[in-house]
């Protein structure tokens, strides 16, 4: 039993058997055996109700960022490199049907056809016991990758967006003093940002690009909450 079939089972879903199936066969295979029903509609499903599900629950979760951030943090967790991260984590690219040819390229490890079906799993788990369950699926995969991307803050340049602020308001560019510290296999870097010649965010990180983009998104919150 593949690690998916393992979490359905620990999460109380059952899954149509033909859905099941269905879901696993890319237009490759189906175009082979003869014009067999592949999994682009429930694909098309599947991505529907992935975006309502992660905008609700980030809306609700995240009340103080903004509509910009919001979108931001959205298009990080239901983009194709994240779903496809996902689908490797649960043995998906074991069970796909596939065509000769994308079995040739390795197509079984693919981030889009990866992706592909595991919103074609959220389809077919939404058709066969509705809504809640597919949420339940989708919360246990999703909001602690969600919970993860909102603290380190890389989903969006907050380098950027405090560079835009400050040129708003008429200051100079964000200036960011760096410090190291630790032996060179344990390296550590604290970056300094100073606004209008004011120190307004900090960040410690392993690498001095990780460091600034955390005093960065410090200081941004301070100054779209002001």
């Amino acid at each position: 039993m593949s690690r998916l079939q393992d979490q359905l089972k620990e999460l109380g879903i059952e899954v149509d058997a033909q859905l099941f199936e269905l879901s696993f066969t890319h237009r490759s295979y189906a175009y082979e055996a003869g014009g067999l029903p592949s999994n682009e509609r429930l694909e098309f499903l599947g991505d529907a109700v992935l975006q309502i599900c992660v905008t609700e629950h980030i809306y609700r979760s995240y009340p103080d960022l903004a509509e910009g951030q919001l979108a931001k943090l959205r298009a990080h967790i239901v983009s194709a490199v994240a779903l496809a991260k996902v689908a490797r984590s649960l043995d998906v690219g074991d069970h796909i049907l596939l065509g000769k040819g994308e079995l040739a390229t390795k197509g079984r490890d693919k981030t889009s056809i990866l992706a592909d079906t595991f919103e074609a799993i959220i389809g077919a788990i939404y058709l066969s016991a509705g809504r809640d369950a597919a949420e339940r699926f989708l919360h246990h995969n999703f909001d602690p990758r969600i919970a993860e991307a909102e603290q380190r803050g890389d989903y969006t340049d907050h380098k950027t967006a405090l560079q835009e602020i400050c040129a708003q308001r008429g200051w100079a560019p964000p200036r960011y003093e760096i410090t190291g510290s630790g032996p060179d296999h344990l390296r550590e870097f604290t970056a300094i940002v100073y606004v209008d010649d004011q120190p307004l965010g900090s960040g410690v990180a392993p690498s001095k690009k990780h460091a600034e983009l955390i005093a960065a998104r410090a200081a941004y919150r301070e100054l779209a909450g002001a």
